[in-house]
């Protein structure tokens, strides 16, 4: 429920950045350099991700995974509210793009806190050999987000009109993340602590800088735990933010000559979004039981050569699709995003120490969102006008390279007792 609620306030911002907030946000004038300035604030989370993992992987090591998820919670919460309440470019000028970002960099800090905790609470509690299938539940929080936060979206868009929608309607779904907040405090108050968590603090196993000893010890684990993540975060970026764009832009050719959208209406790819999170949704936890039955590293080796492989077929599949091809595309896209997302919570975990381990495997986490994420977002469309649609499968091919030689230099980590670790 933790990690839906965080998830649905990081994505509802997603969608608005891509329907919304380049006309209410940013300068008129010129749609293309709105549209890139909207999408760039969307990096800007990602950015502060780490410095979130740091934060409160600090506090997570040191004072218990409970505590730092109820702070993480509002620390989300809060900065999505504020969103809802910000004046537009008409009333305040340059100021409402500042604010937007400062609240979107408080969002990067709280989800940077968030997903190790949530991952740690389900792992270090999980029965030897069920890790992956435990891991899998806070992983739902993705797709669960994705689902309704969209469907929200959508819901509004139908019931106030496309109009009303861009001018104050989008505000609706920023506004009700109070309530979801409420909720998710509540259960996380209720929470019982790690049970692993609590054996180490009882042996004396603290340190006192987690962040430094992750660094100064464990850097090898750090960087395979990042590079192993890269693909995930292309692939989902590339689906939920390159595709969305590249789907609702106009039919047109760039200067280059390749084509620059399908001229699906907005609506009507949301509703596609909402069928691929549910796919999503179902091998996310498909992942998860087949990585504890496969082990870590032979699933992913065998989902990562399947995901090069739809970037390679990219040009044979999106260009030109219509609603019906599209949604089949989507479908297969989320099939792997589900397959490699669903074991991360276990994987990533289980390459450092209790007394490191929130810190480590949130670092790893949200490294890899620089590295997999912002870029992408940000280059995805430049690409697609450079070189076509064969230049953007590339680009997922080639970080699955530098996946597939992490996970080479990976010891596997399915029977470890992580008690001992």
């Amino acid at each position: 429920m933790g990690t839906a609620i965080e998830f649905y306030d990081y994505y509802i911002y997603a969608a608005a950045a891509v329907l919304v907030f380049n006309s209410q946000f940013f300068p008129k004038g010129n749609d293309s350099v709105a549209m890139l300035a909207s999408l760039s604030t969307l990096a800007l989370a990602f950015l502060a991700r780490p410095f979130g993992s740091a934060l409160f992987g600090h506090f997570g090591d040191k004072l218990g995974r409970k505590q730092t998820l109820v702070a993480s919670l509002l620390t989300m919460g809060l900065s999505t509210v504020a969103i809802g309440l910000l004046p537009t470019y008409d009333s305040i000028g340059l100021w409402a793009p500042v604010l937007l970002c400062i609240f979107r960099i408080g969002q990067g800090i709280g989800l940077g806190g968030e997903w190790g905790g949530a991952a740690l609470v389900a792992t270090e509690n999980a029965p030897q050999g069920k890790r992956g299938w435990f891991g899998s539940f806070p992983q739902l929080g993705a797709p669960i987000g994705l689902f309704a936060a969209n469907g929200v979206f959508f819901l509004v868009s139908a019931w106030l009109g496309v109009e009303a929608m861009v001018e104050w309607g989008w505000r609706i779904p920023f506004l009700l993340s109070i309530v979801l907040v409420g909720v998710g405090l509540y259960v996380r108050l209720n929470l019982h602590e790690s049970r692993v968590f609590r054996q180490a603090e009882q042996a004396g196993r603290k340190v006192h800088a987690p962040v430094g000893v992750v660094f100064g010890k464990h850097g090898l684990a750090l960087l395979q735990g990042t590079l192993i993540m890269t693909t995930t975060y292309v692939l989902f970026y590339l689906m939920t933010a390159f595709v969305q764009v590249y789907s609702k832009s106009p039919v047109a050719l760039s200067a280059a000559g390749h084509v620059l959208g399908l001229g699906i209406p907005a609506n009507t790819f949301t509703g596609i979004l909402l069928v691929g999170a549910i796919v999503f949704g179902i091998f996310t936890s498909l992942g998860g039981v087949l990585a504890d039955r496969l082990g870590r590293r032979r699933w992913l080796t065998l989902v990562t050569l399947a995901i090069a492989a739809f970037g390679l077929a990219m040009p044979y599949t999106l260009e030109g699709a219509t609603p019906g091809p599209l949604l089949a595309f989507v479908c297969v896209g989320f099939v792997l995003m589900g397959a490699t997302f669903g074991p991360m919570a276990a994987l990533l975990p289980e390459l450092f120490p209790t007394e490191v381990r929130y810190s480590g495997a949130s670092l790893a986490y949200n490294l890899a969102s620089i590295v997999g994420a912002s870029v992408p977002t940000l280059v995805a469309l430049q690409i697609n006008a450079s070189h076509g649609l064969s230049g953007v499968g590339l680009y997922l091919a080639a970080n699955c390279l530098l996946t597939l030689a992490a996970l080479a230099a990976t010891r596997e980590t399915r029977d470890l007792d992580l008690n001992r670790v």
